[in-house]
Formats: structure tokens, sequence, C-alpha cells
């Protein structure tokens, strides 16, 4: 099967509020579009039929999209299935795969594969709300430990009045187009069959009923445009680019209908003197000639205060003193990054008189010259002299 780098929800075309019979009704929907027997020859409806199983494969399974929701891709690894392009692997339910062919070829097959005459689909009641996604800006030291916030967000909520039943007097009249089955049928027939399509009825939008006195405060939609607060936990070592899902936080459904959810995009805001490098951070610290050469302490801060370093004699600029555990905490995981210390020998862009004079006396010292087995190698007093030109 081929990995699929796009979101699954996409995919099959549902929100991420969408209930197990959503989920399938959309497979089932896309697979019979994009099987290879109606599209032969066609690599590219081939490999669009396995994109769609890899994601039903998935969020048809509990387990897995409770992880995909919380990971992405890495929570469910980098193929949902190991099938070899198998639609139909791993379903033990006969039934449920072909009534997805049912679908399309109505009577000629439905009685015998899955949907039985006196059988008929579950009529929803409103329409699943939408997806919400904000971005969070946090800083290195809440990523650092985990925070909490508490987040203001404009959004649809129910209405109160109605209680986002979008009728006034809880009375509603009988869909004209569905006839209350929430589904409309358009059957052709051709030389090989006879074709049932069957759709969401566009007029009650699944429902099968109608509101028959609406609402004065929501117009009969059930819900009003409002201002909600929600508390998210984050926790410690998010990355860039992250989201974390509030299931049910979304906009609310359309009289009655399932909220959607709320995504929280995670953004890193650029700290004054720390880059981070995975769950290490890391600090440039500059110091002078002497310094390097001679060893020094140092203070240098950290993310919960500063604290002293030692310098260690003859250091050379671009090496590291680690700070164990100093860094950001592993997300999920025990344990925490280092803190990195990169040093970089300071080079003055001018010096006094009396500072030239000192450094051409210093250039005369064996000690300060590089020796035949550091040719190749420039010391930092070399690159001090070139700076200057003396």
């Amino acid at each position: 099967m081929a990995t699929s780098k796009r979101d699954y929800y996409e995919i099959l075309g549902v929100p991420r509020s969408a209930s197990v019979d959503d989920v399938k009704k959309a497979y089932r929907k896309l697979a019979m579009q994009y099987h290879p027997d109606r599209n032969p020859n066609s690599k590219a409806a081939e490999e669009k039929f396995k994109e769609i199983n890899e994601a039903y494969e998935v969020l048809s399974n509990e387990e897995k999209r409770a992880r995909y929701d919380r990971f992405g891709h890495a929570g469910v690894g980098t193929s949902a299935a190991s099938d070899g392009g198998n639609p139909f692997a791993g379903r033990g339910n006969m039934d449920d795969i072909f009534s997805a062919f049912s679908d399309i070829f109505g009577s000629q097959f439905g009685e015998g594969f899955g949907e039985t005459s006196g059988r008929r689909r579950s009529r929803q009641r409103g329409v699943p709300g939408s997806d919400l996604k904000i971005r969070l800006k946090l800083t290195l030291e809440e990523i650092a430990n985990g925070v909490d916030k508490t987040l203001k967000i404009k959004k649809q909520k129910t209405c109160e009045v109605c209680n986002g039943t979008g009728s006034k007097n809880s009375s509603y009249d009988t869909c004209p187009t569905c006839n209350g089955t929430g589904e409309v049928r358009q059957v052709s027939r051709t030389m090989f069959g006879q074709f049932v399509n069957i759709t969401t009825c566009p007029t009650c939008n699944g429902e099968g009923r109608i509101v028959k006195d609406k609402c004065t405060a929501c117009h009969g939609e059930g819900r009003v445009q409002g201002e909600a607060t929600i508390k998210v936990s984050i926790p410690a070592g998010v990355m860039e680019g992250n989201y974390i899902p509030l299931r049910g936080q979304g906009n609310a459904g359309l009289r009655g209908g399932p909220p959607g959810d709320l995504l929280v995009v995670i953004e890193e805001e650029e700290h004054p003197y720390f880059t981070r490098e995975e769950d290490n951070i890391v600090y440039h610290l500059n110091i002078n000639f002497a310094d390097a050469v001679l060893g020094a302490k140092a203070t240098v801060p950290t993310l919960e205060g500063s604290t002293t370093i030692e310098i260690p004699p003859g250091s050379t600029s671009g090496k590291e003193i680690r700070l164990p555990e100093k860094g950001i905490k592993h997300l999920n995981s025990y344990g925490r990054g280092d803190q990195i210390i990169r040093l970089n020998i300071y080079v003055p862009s001018q010096v006094s008189a009396a500072d030239k004079e000192l450094l051409k006396q210093l250039r005369q010292s064996p000690n300060l010259n590089p020796s035949a087995k550091h040719n190749g190698r420039t010391s930092p007093f070399e690159k001090v002299k070139d700076v200057f030109g003396f």
C-alpha cells in the first residue's frame, strides 16, 4: 500500500468529529468511485483507491484513530496496514463490505449483500459542526515544562432559547423531498442492470424532518454566534506545528448535530538568547582570548535561572560545554534534554594604540604561535592578526 502523507480526514472528506458510520459512508462512496474494476488501466484511480483504504483502516479503528488524532501519521506508523493493497484486509464483517456495493447496484445486489429490504438507514439528527483551528504561541520556558492555558475563542454555540433544536415549540414536519427517510435515491437502468445512487436529502440534510415553527433567536439553526472560554493543558516537549485536538470544542452542530473539534496548533516564540535543537537548548557564549587561553569562570542563563560554569584552559571557538538535564522535557517520556553552551572567542573590530602594542609583543611569544604540527589550522591569535593586519 502506498504511504499517504495527506490528512486521513481530508482523504475521506469527513470532519474530525465524524462518527464511525459517517466514516464508513464516506469510504463506501469513494471506494466505489475509484475501485479498479470501475477504472480499468487507471494508475491514478488505483493509487487513490489504496489511499482511501489506508485512511479507512485508521479512522474506522478506535485505537488507531485515537493515536492518529494525537500524534498524526507518526502515531500509526508509515502505513496503516501491511495488506499489500488489499482493500478489505482485516475486516471480518462481510456485510459491511458488500453493503458498499449495494449502494451502487441497488436492488440487483442489495437484497443478498448486506442490506435487506426491511432495513433502513438511521436518520441523523442535525448536521455536525465544523472544526476550528487556532494558533497558540508558547515561550521556550512554557514548552520546556508544559503549561495550562485559558483560551477565549469565537465560535457557534448551541442556542439556549431552543436548546439547539431550532424549533420554537419542538414541532416538525416530515420532509416533503425524502418523505422522512433522510435520503434521496436516483435509479438508472443500463444494459448491465439497475443502478441506484443514494445521497443525503438536500432539503433536510438527512434529518427526515424540517422545522415547522423556527426559533426567533437562531432562525431555525439551533446555534448562534458566541464566545467560549476553554482550558487546555499543553504537555512539555511540544514542537512547532504540533497540534492538540480538543474533542467537541469546535462549532456547534446544526439543530442538535454533534459539535466539531478545536485544533490548537503550536507555535514557538523566538527566544532572546536560546535556540532549540530538538530537546536541547543552545546558548552562545562570547569569551575573550585571555579567558580562552587561561580558563575562567562565567555566569550563564538557564531556563530556571543563572548558573556558573568553568571554561577549561585552552578552549577554542566552537567548544561545547554541556549542562545535563537543563533542556526541554521529552514529550510523553521521562527525562529531558541538555543545555549546550557553545564558546565563541570574541575578536574586537577596533583596539586602542596601547592594546595594539601589547598584541604585537604577544605575537613574538613562541607559546602563542602555532607549531608545525598545527599547519593547516588557524589559531585564535592568527585570527586576531588577520583582522587587524599586523
